[in-house]
């Protein structure tokens, strides 16, 4: 088998291998007057609005993981949720130019905290948008469709959202 036909194989079976899966986290604010708001992140590598997301690490459940990268990426402090929110899909690319098919499983974050230093500070913008202006700046239609609803759970008034998002 020639070099370029092993290549085709391959390449062919790991597209076709499940998606590679990720945890990340919502992170979320409530300001004075009940009004909640949603951290984005610029990603490091094209600059696109993104949510704090990463790899398992092992002995960690996947809420610890969301909670983990939300510290990382952007600096906040907080409790995920236990219970997944949601999904997304994206294409990964690899240093080599390889695209991997990724699977996210999201987790709900309320930030209780944010630290001045943080492990990617100055790698990444960050900024606190209403969740219909994050629906509108990241790219990926499954994200889009997670922040209409979380703007959906945030109509309801600020004393009863314990119940219906944490």
């Amino acid at each position: 088998m020639s070099l370029l036909a092993r290549l085709m194989t391959e390449i062919g079976l790991m597209m076709r291998r499940p998606p590679k899966q990720q945890y990340a986290a919502i992170c979320y604010r409530v300001k004075k007057k009940g009004v909640y708001e949603v951290l984005l992140l610029t990603s490091r590598d094209t600059g696109r609005w993104v949510i704090p997301k990463g790899w398992p690490m092992a002995g960690k459940k996947a809420h610890a993981v969301a909670e983990r990268e939300a510290y990382e990426e952007a600096g906040v402090k907080g409790k995920a949720e236990k219970d997944l929110f949601g999904f997304y899909h994206y294409r990964k690319t690899l240093s080599n130019g390889f695209k991997i098919p990724v699977q996210v499983q999201v987790h709900l974050l309320e930030v209780q905290e944010m630290l001045k230093d943080f492990p990617e500070k100055g790698s990444r913008r960050l900024e606190w948008v209403s969740p219909a202006e994050a629906a509108e700046r990241v790219n990926e239609p499954e994200l889009k469709a997670l922040f209409h609803r979380v703007a959906e759970l945030m109509q309801v008034p600020a004393s009863a959202q314990t119940k219906a998002i944490g």
